[in-house]
């Protein structure tokens, strides 16, 4: 009897992935719960376990192909079995196969070990308007909770043909094309990095991007991170300097919970839940946000605990649905690659992203007498929509006052 192996849901909302490479061929044996093929959507790529143990008869969607959620991606069976003589039927109608006397497909549900984030719009509503270079801000959704969905930007798109402007804002209808010369290079666009450019546009385009720096003195968290490294060691926890700032973000949320909001057409949402995003970079191949849920519960050691299972897991690809969404806040380092102070862009629904710089000693000036300290740039993007300028600076001064009275 061979088993269907169908495109499974990795989340609310998510439509269709991207097969982005088998890990097994026609022929080939597979045991149940191997991994058999890693697709891709929005940001995260998943490996699908096989349903079943036996042998691959057949893989009906190629890598770079998209599939629909609960489309048929390959059948495993017993070697020797036929399944061609199968294909005439109706592969989802088993009462039909067998009266051909064929092989009997039975489909197979099954959890998959990670997952993905859609954010706040489908893959295919970004894949439409990646194609046609609508902005998503300007088209109005008729979805459950005011979603946009893709007919919702379809239709945009028609009206845009048919001479129907909503918007003075410019939107070019025609895909991006680029005419190479000899001797360039074109790397195709991965659904990550479209899903990337589409999120980092929509958000300069959604919300008015203020930034604010501030310098802390690291040298309490130093002395602190230097006594208590060895301890956490012994409990299994890497203590990272990016605990320290997930934990002074805390304070400073709590401090000032506007900052830790959405803006809305009806009032700004103040969030009950702290839950922390931690962007973590993946080379290449781009940016993924996963995020602590309920920060503001734990101690140093649950929150160095969870950085590290968090940072190791976006690495290998071994993140669940609900791990990549829900945040109201979050931190990006990007000093790990040098990096002093930069202009973040926030992450569309939150009100802010603060980022850090590297951690340098410098001269500075303390009680009119010259000292050498471990400083770091806080940079600060703030929605101005939310925040003025003032309240932005007393929520950064709070999390440099918890860095710097550390204990």
């Amino acid at each position: 009897m061979a088993i269907k192996v169908l495109v499974p849901r990795l989340g609310e909302g998510v439509d269709e992935v991207t097969v982005t490479s088998w890990l097994k061929q026609v022929g080939d044996s597979v045991n149940e719960f191997e991994p058999l093929l890693e697709v891709e959507s929005d940001k995260v790529t998943v490996e699908v376990p096989a349903p079943a143990s036996g042998v691959i008869l057949k893989i009906e969607i190629e890598e770079g192909q998209v599939a629909k959620v609960g489309e048929l991606l390959a059948v495993i069976g017993a070697a020797g079995e036929n399944f061609e003589s199968a294909k005439s039927a109706e592969v989802s109608d088993v009462s039909k196969v067998e009266s051909q006397k064929s092989v009997e497909l039975q489909p197979v549900t099954f959890d998959l070990r990670p997952a993905t984030d859609l954010g706040f719009i489908s893959p295919v509503v970004a894949k439409i308007a990646a194609e046609y270079g609508v902005i998503l801000s300007q088209v109005n959704g008729t979805g459950l909770n005011g979603r946009i969905t893709k007919n919702d930007v379809l239709a945009f798109v028609g009206n845009q043909e048919s001479g129907i402007v909503p918007s003075a804002k410019p939107v070019n209808l025609q895909p991006a094309t680029l005419k190479p010369i000899e001797g360039d290079q074109l790397i195709k666009h991965t659904t990550m990095r479209k899903s990337i450019a589409l999120h980092m546009v929509e958000s300069k385009h959604t919300s008015p991007h203020v930034l604010t720096v501030m310098e802390a003195d690291m040298s309490r968290v130093v002395k602190h991170r230097a006594a208590n490294k060895s301890a956490f060691e012994r409990d299994g926890v890497n203590l990272t300097f990016t605990a320290y700032f997930m934990s002074a973000i805390v304070m400073g949320l709590k401090a000032y919970p506007l900052v830790n909001s959405s803006w809305s057409d009806e009032g700004v949402l103040i969030h009950r839940a702290i839950n922390i995003g931690m962007a973590a970079s993946l080379a290449e191949e781009g940016l993924i946000v996963p995020v602590i849920k309920g920060a503001d519960n734990l101690s140093l050691l649950a929150m160095a605990r969870s950085v590290n299972d968090l940072a190791s897991r976006a690495r290998n690809k071994k993140l669940q649905p609900d791990e990549v969404k829900g945040g109201t806040f979050t931190l990006t380092n990007h000093g790990v690659s040098g990096s002093l102070f930069a202009f973040p862009v926030i992450n569309q629904p939150q009100c802010g992203i603060l980022g850090v710089g590297a951690m340098q000693k410098r001269v500075i000036v303390i009680d009119d007498a010259i000292a050498i300290r471990p400083m770091v740039y806080l940079s600060f993007v703030f929605d101005h929509r939310i925040l003025d300028g003032a309240s932005a600076d007393w929520f950064l001064a709070k999390v440099k006052e918890t860095l710097e009275n550390w204990n």
